[in-house]
């Protein structure tokens, strides 16, 4: 019998439930894990309460993101060894599995054997915001130094991380955020300017910031009437980026914007990552070595116990943080 979390119905985040299951024997390509912390992330919330790609089959099981000690390995299993310090990248739909729990099964090809600098709340917070960014900015995008980055929601831990990425490759990161209450943490997260959408002149800070030119890449996570504008502030050739959808309101797009410039508008999801085993190599590769390096580390925002995971995702849903939420066992 294991402690994990799970709801029997959509709702609100008291539909969340810390029960005793018992967990089966890893299955081949499987990897289980006893699990020292968890990574919270908007999926759960969206999936929680019926919003997200996929839906629940009920008593559902959540959680993206783990980290802990191998416990057993399944058939044919190889590359780890019973007692290693392992976390997991986000390579499944939620549902298939899920990591909020004592004891886990993980598939095995998105689990990885972390930095031993890192503590287990930071590898828990690692994956989903570093892939997610290195996907859409690297590996896509290829920004390259000097260009210019607009970062939306970029308080989340995927928007950290994309300024951390942003940073490292030498390109300028632009956070866009609603009010300036968060202005001075962004700028000392790394952001080079920050622009306050619901009180300044979003085209016109960014055809100041760029001397006219316009940023060549966004990335943004909430959609929505303001689109629009993002969309009049990139540069020629540039290209927009949608990877989730807070706000699921048909996007306003300027057609003389996209033809004028030759835009892009793209639909990413890290799964565009990590379903395809090279473009994962090279994924694990890039942040594996930020992290070694100190280029890359997580920002957590608060730390709850495995019994507060209500408490945990109101605190998701409130918008307040700054960085990733870990759940500890």
């Amino acid at each position: 019998m294991s402690r994990i979390v799970r709801f029997h119905e959509i709702g609100a985040s008291e539909v969340l439930k810390v029960e005793d299951v018992v967990v089966p024997a890893p299955k081949a390509g499987e990897v289980q894990i006893r699990v020292k912390a968890m990574g919270l992330n908007r999926a759960e919330v969206m999936f929680r309460t019926g919003q997200y790609v996929t839906q629940p089959t009920f008593p559902a099981i959540i959680g993206y993101e783990a980290s802990g000690t191998v416990e057993a390995l399944g058939p044919d299993v190889e590359g780890f060894e019973v007692g290693d310090a392992v976390s997991v990248v986000p390579c499944f739909m939620l549902g298939a599995y899920g990591l909020h729990g004592e004891l886990v099964n993980a598939p095995a090809f998105g689990v990885v054997t972390h930095p031993d600098t890192l503590s287990w709340e930071e590898a828990a917070a690692t994956w989903m915001m570093f892939t997610t960014a290195y996907g859409a900015l690297v590996d896509i995008a290829d920004v390259k130094a000097g260009e210019t980055v607009l970062i939306r929601a970029a308080s989340s831990s995927v928007g950290l991380a994309a300024i951390q990425i942003v940073n490292a490759i030498g390109a300028i990161p632009v956070a866009l955020t609603r009010g300036s209450g968060k202005r001075d943490e962004l700028l000392a997260q790394g952001a080079a300017h920050v622009i306050a959408t619901e009180e300044q002149d979003l085209v016109a800070e960014v055809r100041r910031i760029t001397d006219g030119k316009g940023a060549r890449v966004a990335f943004d996570p909430v959609g929505g009437p303001e689109v629009g504008k993002i969309l009049e502030a990139l540069s020629d050739f540039g290209t927009f980026f949608q990877y989730g959808a807070l706000d699921t309101t048909p996007l306003t797009i300027p057609v003389l914007s996209l033809l004028g410039k030759n835009l892009t508008v793209r639909g990413y999801q890290l799964f565009e990552i990590t379903t395809d085993p090279e473009r994962l190599r090279r994924a694990k590769a890039y942040i594996v070595d930020g992290l070694a390096s100190g280029a890359l580390k997580p920002v957590i925002a608060k730390t709850f116990g495995l019994d507060e995971i209500v408490e945990a995702h109101r605190f998701m849903e409130s918008n307040a943080q700054i960085g990733k939420i870990v759940v500890t066992v």
